[in-house]
């Protein structure tokens, strides 16, 4: 089995990493970190976000991090293959992204060896 593919895009202060392109929002939820380097930001949401929705058929995540006076507004969710309960998702990416032992982790993560991203 190949290793899925990733696509990261950059543009200016925001970074993008979504599993397919062009990126889709059929749903989606923010919220706001302390600066730290945004693909390690990205990819460990992406991760955590992937995990907690795993057995959803025809999810495509995205994960997008700005960096806006001096924080990171992170968005995630992503396209959806199919009719869902939009509302109930979004909760679950919520629960992902306001855990305080998962934010705790990103940071520790995102900050050990900062990357200019």
């Amino acid at each position: 089995m190949s290793k899925a593919r990733w696509h990261i895009l950059r543009e200016g202060d925001r970074l993008t990493v979504a599993r397919r392109v062009p990126v889709r929002w059929d749903l989606a939820v923010q919220t706001t970190l302390p600066d730290a380097g945004r693909l390690r930001i990205a990819q460990q949401v992406r991760q955590d976000m992937w995990r907690a929705l795993q057995d959803l058929r025809g999810f495509a995540p995205v994960v997008q991090v700005t960096r806006v006076d001096g924080v990171l507004q992170v968005k995630a969710g992503g396209a959806v293959a199919g009719a869902v309960a939009r509302e109930k998702l979004e909760a679950e990416i919520s629960e992902v992204l306001n855990c305080p032992k998962r934010r705790a982790r990103w940071l520790r993560h995102a900050q050990h060896k900062r990357v200019a991203a």
